[in-house]
């Protein structure tokens, strides 16, 4: 006699023990319980046609094979039917919503500085509680996890440095991040007006070669644009153009008017 046990496909129900549910549940072309392979599911053959054996050891028409493998099942099916707080625990999700919290935050601060608004809203956003979110935030920021004056130095120290951007741009994108003014005034002030005249130079300077070739007031729109873009004042944008074009040996008579 031959009887044909179907598994279900892939690993067991959720909330099932993910263990015992590959071991009875692996796809087919693999090997059963008993390490059978079989090419497109299990077929485990009793009774004398099969001669009383499926191979070396106790075959699965056993008494203490069919026993072994009721059990497993029944154990599974057990705990596939426990309750979904059971299950949520089995699955690894935290159900206290300040656990969460912190969860949602160590994953967003991983690799990645952020403020105290961005993972506000993170946390509204998934539906945490004001509570626990004001509780996890407050101690991140008590053991230096969140710090906005940090956030804002390391800010503009990159985005200068990397962009060339002003501090009119920096105080923009800062604001959009949601750190406090008075921060953002701090965080930008280590930029003095000499050293953002000299990074206005030293963009112009590499995007000159460019506009070579292009009649005079073209090479001023464009060059003042550029700085424009990136927070310069009109006026600091004019002085340094006006003087990148000089040293070429443009005429740049006229130029003091705003572009």
């Amino acid at each position: 006699m031959t009887r044909r046990t179907e598994w279900p496909v892939g690993a067991t129900e959720p909330g099932a023990d993910p263990g015992s549910g590959f071991a009875v549940g692996h796809l087919a072309g693999g090997e059963d319980e008993h390490g059978y392979e079989s090419a497109y599911g299990y077929e485990d053959t009793y009774g004398p046609e099969a001669g009383g054996s499926h191979g070396p050891g106790p075959g699965p028409g056993s008494a203490s094979g069919s026993g072994e493998g009721a059990g497993r099942r029944a154990r599974s099916r057990s705990r596939s039917r426990g309750s979904p707080s059971s299950s949520r625990a089995e699955k690894g999700e935290p159900r206290d919503p300040v656990e969460q919290a912190r969860n949602i935050c160590l994953r967003l601060l991983t690799g990645t500085p952020r403020t105290r608004k961005q993972l506000a809203d993170a946390l509204r956003k998934r539906e945490i509680p004001d509570e626990a979110a004001e509780q996890v935030l407050s101690r991140f920021e008590d053991v230096g996890l969140i710090d906005d004056a940090a956030f804002a130095d390391a800010w503009v120290e990159s985005r200068h440095h990397g962009r060339g951007l002003a501090r009119r741009a920096l105080v923009r994108e800062l604001r959009t991040k949601g750190v406090d003014s008075a921060v953002i005034d701090e965080a930008v002030g280590q930029l003095d007006a000499e050293r953002e005249e000299a990074t206005a130079r030293e963009l112009v300077a590499r995007k000159l070669r460019s506009t070579r070739g292009l009649d005079r007031d073209r090479r001023l729109r464009r060059l003042a644009g550029m700085l424009a873009r990136k927070g310069y004042g009109e006026g600091m944008a004019l002085r340094v153009v006006r003087q990148a074009l000089e040293e070429e040996g443009e005429d740049t008579e006229g130029l003091d008017e705003p572009f």
